[in-house]
């Protein structure tokens, strides 16, 4: 499978995105998905992941109330919707397919990922 992740760019605090992250391949809707981020000299995280139906869903306490994953398995495309941003949330953010159909908090429970997106957050 191949993750188009896109949508990132400059905001300013408080601002809101939305990330996108295009699939192919047909199985797209078997799997969890994620979002991570990498800030400059960090590891990468666990921001958000959804399962295979949607039904479940669990975010970084980082994160919690401000961002919100969704999927919509009949365009293979797993969002990220953020709203209040901060400046601490800078970093690039990529999406990936979970090796199951329920999210991991491990980085190693996901088996494909995307090329990353950069977000920035101006003071």
């Amino acid at each position: 499978v191949q993750l188009q992740a896109c949508g990132g760019g400059l905001v300013q605090a408080g601002g809101s995105l939305r990330l996108s992250c295009a699939a192919s391949g047909r199985t797209f809707s078997d799997y969890a998905m994620g979002w991570f981020r990498q800030a400059p000299g960090k590891e990468r995280s666990l921001i958000a992941n959804i399962s295979w139906n949607g039904r479940s869903t669990s975010y970084a306490d980082s994160v919690k109330g401000r961002f919100t994953i969704s999927r919509d398995d009949a365009m293979n495309t797993v969002y990220l919707q953020m709203n209040s941003l901060k400046p601490e949330d800078t970093a690039v953010y990529y999406c990936a397919r979970g090796k199951g159909s329920y999210g991991s908090t491990w980085l190693t429970g996901y088996g494909s990922w995307g090329q990353g997106t950069q977000l920035t957050v101006s003071s």
